[in-house]
């Protein structure tokens, strides 16, 4: 049985995991889906002070709590960010690290350093990085575009303003997390040159990362959980 715990993605939380739970529990796995501080059913929270390192004490609190070990640590997008630090701050309960569709920071790299559209890139490819706030919060972009109407209903109705701390403040890592196997789950319907292809391409050519494509959007959490569940129960079986 393997251990998932998911890093959402920005404006996010557990709740668009929420069809991914039961197939991952339905092949024998344990998977968890915490909401970090400021977001979804813990959106009263939401402050000024709120910032990336809140996000990994969220995460980094569940493994504690719950005595997790041998942990499948998934980020998706922002989330990339997320579990980059975790992994790096508690490595000894981590097994791997799946980054889907996601940020990969180094040592003092913030989100907004990680968002320049790179060389080359089409006119209007996606940068990922996020708009311009309104005050200390920043508005939610919009969803995958391959979602379906009830599907889009669903996310709109819950995805919500997230502090800006959270996409400004940098990530502080010691190296333990280039020690752990990770993965690279690349979601191919985006167009060339948007800004998680850097990261993709890193894992194609680095050693220690095993590198993934999925045929879905950026969310597939929310439209291909059939197959993201494939990928992820194969990433979990090896």
């Amino acid at each position: 049985m393997a251990t998932f715990v998911i890093a959402h993605g920005a404006w996010s939380s557990g709740w668009a995991w929420k069809k991914m739970r039961p197939l991952l529990r339905a092949a024998g796995h344990e998977v968890f889906t915490p909401s970090y501080t400021g977001l979804g059913e813990r959106s009263h929270l939401a402050t000024p002070d709120v910032g990336l390192d809140t996000h990994i004490q969220d995460i980094v609190n569940v493994l504690f709590y719950e005595d997790l070990s041998d942990v499948i640590l998934v980020g998706h997008s922002y989330g990339g960010m997320v579990a980059t630090g975790v992994a790096d701050k508690v490595s000894e309960r981590i097994k791997k690290v799946v980054y889907l569709d996601a940020f990969v920071p180094t040592d003092g790299q913030c989100l907004e350093d990680l968002t320049v559209r790179p060389p080359g890139a089409a006119p209007d490819a996606p940068t990922g990085g996020p708009p311009e706030p309104e005050g200390w919060l920043v508005p939610p972009m919009p969803p995958s575009r391959d979602a379906n109407p009830d599907d889009l209903a669903w996310v709109n109705a819950r995805r919500g303003p997230q502090p800006r701390k959270t996409f400004s403040d940098p990530v502080h890592l010691t190296g333990a997390v280039d020690r752990l196997p990770r993965v690279y789950i690349k979601c191919v319907q985006i167009n060339p040159g948007d800004v998680f292809e850097q990261f993709a391409a890193r894992a194609r050519t680095e050693l220690g990362w095993q590198y993934e494509e999925i045929d879905a959007t950026h969310s597939p959490n929310v439209t291909a959980p059939d197959k993201l569940a494939e990928i992820l129960l194969r990433i979990a079986a090896d």
